[in-house]
């Protein structure tokens, strides 16, 4: 056997490839065409291991290694360079470095979802991106109109059917070029209306409801979509050991830090998958809204406790959380959303402001 370890960029890679022992077979520039990879690895030994950091182009050069017969190794980037300790940084560098880690087994690796589930995940992956466009553009037209000292409509929703006619009416109040900038962007915003009622009508029909996404249905503020995002971007939960392993994956969770006998509490890590951080704070978002007709269900409140004491934020950030703990037990177990017991809750909650552990529910 032989170990293989790739430092991918955009348009090259380095190979590096030692034997057992360590010593260096040999070492070669791979420009980036489609089988380049996959014929040099056929020149190694077949069921070697090839260790390959989460760079973005990652999934071609999976399929690469594995249509040559190897086993590729996906590498959490930011764990390896910890681990390295390398001072300098080049490309010989990292890739000896990724061996190195490979033959004492201490090489960090992520889990590969199939081709299969990559594909399906850039649909909803996909729609995100244009819903948030569509934000951006909506705000850029609030802000326009606050300029003019015309933002005051007397509708809910700006964009909805009454309210897109009066804001029209409101673009002839402001000056040419800047109503004609406007006239622009709503049009924009419409066809992008248009793009993610498409988007979703796919999902519909590519995500019909499979087991795990009935379940996810019965997760507070869960809807088709954000249970088919929740299906996709968890993929295979036994992967997680813990509740708390899944909260920390989705960004849910708070960075620790606790020195000296203090214990400070900061923001999410940014090496988490921002899909599912997305569809846990928009459950969240949507239990906050509701909240006025369900005021009884914990996850209400469980947001009104944390928001008296520690704002908005933090109250949806404690939902999500528990959000993403209730998802790890109800695919772990088979099993629907429950409302956790009375006795299981606290009733002010942990010192941090977060909920307690999932691992609490009546099951």
């Amino acid at each position: 056997m032989e170990y293989i370890a790739f430092d991918a960029h955009k348009h090259y890679t380095l190979a590096s490839v030692v034997r057992p022992n360590g010593n260096l077979v040999r070492e070669e520039r791979i420009e980036h065409d489609r089988g380049s990879l996959r014929e040099f690895l056929e020149r190694c030994e077949r069921g070697s291991p090839v260790a390959v950091e989460t760079i973005g182009n990652w999934y071609w050069i999976v399929d690469e290694i594995e249509a040559a017969g190897c086993v590729p190794k996906l590498v959490h980037a930011r764990k390896a360079k910890l681990m390295m300790g390398e001072i300098n940084k080049t490309d010989r560098l990292d890739a000896r470095g990724l061996n190195r880690l490979q033959r004492n087994g201490t090489l960090p690796t992520v889990w590969i979802p199939p081709g299969e589930l990559r594909d399906q995940r850039d649909l909803p992956r996909t729609r995100m991106v244009l819903v948030r466009q569509r934000t951006q553009l909506k705000n850029r037209i609030h802000a326009t109109l606050a300029k003019y000292a015309l933002h005051d409509l007397e509708v809910s929703d700006f964009f909805g059917v009454r309210g897109r006619a009066l804001l029209r009416q409101r673009f002839d109040l402001l000056p040419p070029h800047t109503a004609y900038a406007s006239q622009q962007l709503l049009e924009q915003v419409e066809e992008l209306d248009r793009r993610v009622r498409e988007f979703e009508q796919r999902i519909q029909a590519v995500f019909k409801p499979t087991p795990a996404i009935q379940l996810l249905l019965t997760l507070p503020g869960v809807g088709l979509t954000l249970a088919a995002v929740i299906a996709l971007e968890v993929g295979d939960v036994a992967r997680f050991a813990r509740a708390e392993k899944l909260a920390a994956y989705a960004g849910a969770t708070p960075r620790v830090h606790a020195s000296g006998g203090k214990t400070r509490f900061g923001p999410s890590r940014p090496d988490v998958n921002r899909y599912l951080k997305w569809a846990f704070v928009e459950a969240a978002n949507a239990i906050c809204i509701g909240r006025g007709r369900a005021p009884h269900c914990h996850v209400s409140r469980l947001y009104e406790r944390i928001a008296r004491r520690k704002g908005h934020a933090k109250a949806i950030g404690a939902v999500a959380r528990h959000l993403a703990e209730a998802t790890f037990w109800i695919l772990r177990k088979h099993e629907p959303y429950r409302e956790p017991k009375a006795s299981a809750v606290s009733p002010t909650g942990d010192k941090r402001g977060w909920p307690l552990s999932s691992r609490k529910l009546d099951r």
